[in-house]
């Protein structure tokens, strides 16, 4: 069973040790270290180069979404990706910890299960946001647009990475896509992955937002 390495990022010694017991009681996670604020934060992951990082917003010394930042645009920890764990779900919050680069975003009274959930979700290399605030996130993207939709990006794509890549925006998961195009769950894997490629896509958040900032998805089409 391969490992996942976690470090954990909260101002608050309470808040961290409860997810280090929640963590460590699963077989295949493994806390790697805590920190207390944003600079020790990116100091951690940068020594011990985790899979996942559960990083707080509102700490001293560098918040975490300038932690993010850094950890997003360092080359050398490319295979790390940050899920944003804060009690505020101000869509402001969101749409700056994806500006960041993070990989996931939840709120802090999310159930432990779907907790767990998000950190094999991320390390698997897929992304994830709490359900509750995807949809407003998604929205304020679509009417920030102050031009029309720049479809340029799209010309890459074949017809069907755009079919795909329309379903990714609206939020579904390789099973479901590939239920909808008829195609296996591995196949349409596949397809996100090329699309990533050649978008130079971080992660699946970065698609959804493409497919708000080209038109292929509407707040009205997401779910």
């Amino acid at each position: 069973m391969m490992t996942i390495r976690v470090a954990l990022a909260d101002d608050q010694h309470l808040i961290r040790a409860g997810f280090r017991s929640l963590l460590e009681a699963e077989p295949d996670l493994e806390v790697v270290g805590e920190a207390a604020t944003g600079r020790d934060a990116v100091a951690l992951v940068r020594r011990e180069r985790p899979d996942v990082v559960l990083m707080d917003i509102r700490m001293p010394d560098g918040d975490g979404l300038w932690a993010t930042e850094q950890i997003v645009a360092d080359p050398a920890l490319a295979g790390t990706h940050v899920v944003v764990v804060t009690t505020f779900e101000l869509d402001e919050y969101v749409a700056q910890a994806i500006r960041a680069g993070a990989s996931g975003f939840l709120v802090k009274d999310t159930e432990p299960v779907e907790l767990l959930r998000a950190v094999h979700v991320v390390a698997a290399g897929e992304a994830l946001l709490s359900p509750r605030v995807t949809k407003r996130l998604l929205e304020q993207v679509a009417t920030g647009l102050t031009s029309p939709p720049d479809t340029s990006r799209l010309a890459v794509l074949t017809d069907r990475e755009r079919e795909v890549l329309t379903l990714v925006g609206q939020g579904m998961t390789n099973d479901e896509i590939g239920r909808e195009l008829f195609l296996s769950p591995l196949t349409a894997k596949t397809h996100v992955s090329r699309i990533m490629s050649k978008l130079l896509a971080r992660d699946r958040v970065q698609l959804v937002v493409v497919a708000y900032e080209t038109g292929l998805v509407t707040p009205g089409r997401a779910e």
